[in-house]
């Protein structure tokens, strides 16, 4: 078990933010590893990784993102809800040689690299260079197309705990990330993965005041992740809200979600669905991948047929199901 000691002050400076890099790194480890992919996934990019990886430059990133060490200047800490994957290549690039050098070589010690392409990438002449661009083309290649859709849904689960913490309070908004994190005794614990039939050995770790940064995800699940070493502030990494449909399988009887898109048109069904969670319109458009204007008119006849209501948080306008929105999607599972 982790638990990260928390004051009144650490609470108060507690943050969200978004990290383009981690998950792509999450991805490249699933993919390496052979680990599962949510079932639309695995068909379209295992074929992409598998001649990506034909670069002795990406599997130099992978010898540096997967198993259980890493090098600092491949992982980049996230600033704030803003964080784009061009930030996260911009500090990639900008990574001092020679602190490269000695990340690179504190890994290869912990675990030895025998390929001979990639061992010339990672001691050669300019291995950040290199490196990051396989990054970058494992971003474009492997995520670029499916990143706007994921970003809506931690957008909207930051929206979610935002306004847990405002109803209930930071002890019931911790207790909701995860089965497996709650608020103890002026503390944040996080249970750690069994591993070979035994938990992890226990370890508290004091915010000293810096609060702790919370990062929703779509390829942490099932678990949670953690840092507090620099160059990382204090981190809890969560599975987002939204994104199990992601990993279940395909409904085998698609009747009712036909029946409801026979009721309300295609994209109004989808967009019903969709707000299990507030969204406001630029979040729907991203997730469903339509035009924003189309999403308003369809919002607005939704609003004016009572299935939907909708309130300001901040400077969005967020939409959510009334009751008898949730009646009628109750059940129906989800358009694809």
């Amino acid at each position: 078990m982790i638990r990260f000691e928390a004051s009144a002050e650490d609470l108060l400076r507690s943050r969200f933010a978004l990290s383009p890099a981690f998950e792509l790194a999450s991805l490249l480890n699933r993919l390496a590893l052979g680990r599962p992919l949510p079932g639309p996934w695995a068909a379209r990019l295992r074929p992409r990784f598998e001649r990506l990886r034909r670069d002795p430059a990406l599997g130099a990133a992978l010898a540096l993102h997967t198993g259980r060490y890493g090098a600092d200047f491949v992982t980049i800490p996230p600033r704030g809800l803003a964080q784009t994957w061009a930030d996260d290549l911009a500090a990639i690039r900008a990574a001092p040689p020679e602190q490269a050098r000695v990340e690179i070589a504190h890994v290869m010690s912990l675990r030895p690299v025998t390929d001979p392409a990639v061992l010339a990438v990672l001691t050669g002449p300019d291995p950040v260079a290199l490196i990051a661009e396989a990054l970058d083309l494992a971003w474009r290649e492997l995520l670029a197309q499916d990143w706007p859709r994921l970003r809506a849904l931690c957008e909207r689960d930051v929206v979610h705990r935002v306004g847990v913490i405002g109803e209930r309070g930071w002890a019931a908004a911790i207790g909701d990330l995860h089965p497996g994190v709650r608020w103890h005794e002026g503390g944040i614990e996080v249970k750690r993965a069994a591993q070979r039939g035994r938990s992890g050995p226990s370890e508290t770790v004091r915010l000293n005041g810096e609060g702790l940064l919370l990062i929703p995800s779509v390829l942490v699940r099932p678990g949670t992740a953690y840092h507090w070493e620099a160059p990382w502030p204090k981190t809890l990494i969560y599975p987002a809200r939204g994104t199990a449909a992601l990993w279940e399988e395909p409904d085998p009887a698609p009747d009712s979600p036909a029946a409801l898109g026979g009721l309300l048109g295609r994209s109004r069904a989808r967009i019903l669905l969709a707000l299990e969670v507030p969204a406001s319109t630029s979040q729907l458009a991203r997730e469903l991948g339509l035009a924003p204007g189309a999403v308003g008119d369809h919002l607005a006849v939704l609003l004016a047929g009572g299935l939907l209501a909708r309130a300001r948080s901040g400077r969005s306008v967020l939409y959510r199901r009334t009751p008898l929105g949730d009646a009628l999607s109750g059940g129906s599972g989800r358009l694809t």
